[in-house]
């Protein structure tokens, strides 16, 4: 099973690893690529108006650009910890103790604007591209990953259930047959639902937390639901869609 997670926009700051490199990130096809991207937001923060009409940033976001400027020789930590916010709070991998983190470690993949799909402990740097960001003279993100990402997800899938957390920009950069795509909704007394969206990250980072850990590995959408029901969580399946449903 490989619990598929979206990045943040907000990252962690500095690090204590050595600078990035490539050849140690997983999925070596993705590299070209990766390189690519690299050369071009390093660059591009040489124009800070022009990186923040790439990246949709404020003045007051500058200190992203600078990030941008020193990504081959900046401090990296492994990706799990780079990304902040509510999924990632909710999942508090680094509260994870003994064969439960290791499942985690082996379980989680992140997928990225910037680097395609990240195990959970590939080293990277802070830094700030996202898949509707809009690189100068160049086609769209989504147009460039999927050649190359598809073709990963393929080869991931034959061996492994993927269940799909990612966000709709996200899920754009590479389409995953098979995979299980997960929702949320409220439920009010009277049965009626509605799509949670103030906090959708936060219950897929506590499915994430669950399924991570588990001792299980389910090959199937029922028996996902299974697990997640046994920590607390009520799931319902319906083929590929696995849902989450809280109180409303």
């Amino acid at each position: 099973m490989i619990v598929l997670l979206p990045p943040s926009e907000t990252k962690h700051p500095g690090g204590d690893g050595p600078p990035l490199a490539l050849d140690h990130l997983d999925a070596a096809a993705l590299n070209p690529l990766r390189g690519e991207l690299l050369d071009e937001v390093t660059a591009l923060a040489a124009d800070p108006d022009a990186s923040r009409r790439a990246l949709g940033l404020s003045e007051r976001q500058d200190g992203e650009i600078a990030r941008n400027a020193v990504l081959r020789s900046a401090p990296t930590v492994p990706a799990i910890h780079r990304y902040t916010g509510v999924l990632y709070d909710a999942l508090d991998v680094g509260s994870l103790r003994g064969a439960a983190a290791e499942r985690a470690r082996a379980r989680l993949r992140i997928s990225s604007a910037l680097f395609g799909l990240l195990r959970a402990d590939d080293a990277i740097p802070a830094y700030r591209l996202s898949a509707g960001s809009k690189l100068p003279n160049r086609p769209t993100l989504a147009a460039r990953w999927r050649p190359l990402l598809e073709p990963v997800f393929d080869r991931l899938t034959s061996d492994h259930l993927i269940i799909d957390l990612r966000s709709a920009p996200y899920a754009a950069l590479a389409r995953i047959p098979g995979a299980l795509r997960v929702g949320v909704v409220a439920a009010d007394a009277d049965g009626r639902r509605v799509a949670v969206s103030h906090a959708n990250k936060s219950h897929k980072g506590r499915l994430a937390r669950v399924l991570a850990g588990s001792r299980a590995e389910p090959n199937d959408a029922a028996a996902v639901a299974a697990v997640a029901r046994r920590a607390g969580m009520r799931m319902e399946y319906h083929g590929s869609d696995l849902t989450v449903v809280v109180s409303g």
